[in-house]
């Protein structure tokens, strides 16, 4: 399977780009990113442009994916719902359409979050443009398009977040998250469980559309 990642930089990115290079079930991984990931791998090529909303030059350079693996996230922490959208969704549809037009055939799997708003009309600005954008999502024409919606999200196997105060939770929580994720699989998922369900899900398939925390801890220990 060969797999486009966008957000290799980041703590979910990271996560899933290790577990890719650990798969048998992945051949090649495209990183596409504003910076290099700092990884050299026989299975990673990069695509490190400053303009992430344009990649249709790039095109050909996607014409042999099986998988896209879309983990690009940022804070709302001081956005406005217009600044969250350009980044959250505007960026990802421009990104998936140049996919969809170059790999028909493939299949789109996008780190949502827990609460996600299908409606689009909840109370939750976050939560409204990440709902929109999964909808989005599934009305571009992917021959599938998966959803997953995790909720508190551990980093495992030396990747860390990139926002301090998340760097300090995660410093306190991280001798549990493996207690807390056999009590609460519900709730509590980490970067492994996350990279594991996302091949898994790409590679076999799931009749659920919208992948929640459980869902995703199952998918990866299967």
């Amino acid at each position: 399977m060969n797999v486009v990642l966008f957000g290799a930089t980041g703590m979910v990115g990271r996560g899933t780009l290790l577990e890719c290079l650990d798969s048998p079930q992945v051949t090649s991984v495209l990183a596409v990113g504003r910076q290099p990931c700092g990884i050299t791998h026989p299975k990673l090529t990069e695509l490190v442009r400053g303009d992430l909303y344009h990649l249709e030059a790039d095109s050909a350079s996607f014409a042999s994916c099986d998988a896209t693996f879309y983990c690009v996230g940022v804070s709302t922490v001081g956005m406005t719902e217009a600044a969250y959208t350009h980044v959250t969704h505007d960026l990802t549809l421009a990104a998936a359409k140049v996919i969809r037009a170059a790999a028909p055939a493939s299949v789109f799997v996008f780190v949502s979050g827990q609460g996600a708003d299908s409606t689009e009309r909840g109370s939750v600005m976050w939560t409204r443009v990440k709902g929109k954008t999964e909808n989005a999502l599934l009305a571009l024409g992917f021959r599938h398009a998966w959803m997953l919606r995790p909720g508190l999200i551990q980093p495992m196997r030396g990747v860390r977040s990139r926002t301090t105060w998340y760097r300090v939770f995660y410093a306190l929580f991280g001798p549990f998250s493996r207690l807390m994720i056999r009590l609460a699989p519900g709730v509590v998922t980490n970067t492994v469980n996350v990279g594991r369900a996302m091949i898994r899900v790409a590679a076999d398939g799931s009749d659920q559309t919208i992948l929640m925390t459980a869902d995703i801890n199952r998918l990866a220990g299967r």
